[in-house]
């Protein structure tokens, strides 16, 4: 089992737009040309953060068109905010707010064997790293660049904590870089 920050990112370090547009994003490729189908099937639960959660409600009446159903996912879904936000019918979300590391033990308990997927964004993996929990970040860094938006890590994890183990190019629109954290704590 593998704590993992899997998301896509600008040529710039960017996740998002300043307004939380991923619109870029969908124009360089379809997405089971990439690892997510045999990323999604090893994952047992997810985190996610409130930008993150915002933007599927935005986007549930196109989420549904293309996948069936305003919320993508059977795994159980953490979702941190400070805020109360609208549940999606028929999705499995927890609303949780605070340290990640009493979540992280929930969260381990019903992943069970599979991954944990940090959805977004990056400061709420960025969390998960100072605790001390992040197993890996993998990042499909798209063929453009935003100028601004939201980090991809908004933290300076110091040279020897990440080291790269694979890189392969996905169709002309990306190139994936996988990650392993070297310096977690002991949760």
């Amino acid at each position: 089992m593998k704590t993992q920050y899997y998301t896509a990112s600008s040529l710039d370090g960017f996740i998002a737009t300043e307004d939380d547009s991923l619109d870029w994003l969908f124009t360089l490729g379809n997405v089971n040309d990439t690892s997510y189908p045999a990323f999604i099937a090893e994952v047992g639960a997810l985190a996610m953060g409130s930008a993150t959660y915002e933007w599927m409600l935005r986007h549930s009446e196109e989420v549904a068109a293309e996948m069936g159903s305003p919320w993508p996912y059977t795994q159980p879904t953490w979702i941190f905010s400070t805020r109360t936000l609208p549940a999606i019918e028929g999705a499995d979300t927890r609303f949780v707010q605070g340290d990640v590391r009493p979540v992280h033990a929930e969260m381990r308990e019903a992943a069970g064997s599979k991954n944990i997927w940090i959805v977004g964004g990056g400061d709420l993996a960025g969390q998960f790293f100072d605790a001390g929990l992040l197993d890996e970040v993998i990042v499909q860094v798209g063929s453009v660049t935003l100028g601004k938006g939201k980090p991809l890590f908004p933290r300076r994890p110091g040279s020897s904590a990440l080291r790269l183990v694979s890189v392969q190019q996905l169709g002309s629109g990306f190139a994936e870089l996988r990650y392993q954290v070297t310096n977690t704590k002991s949760a």
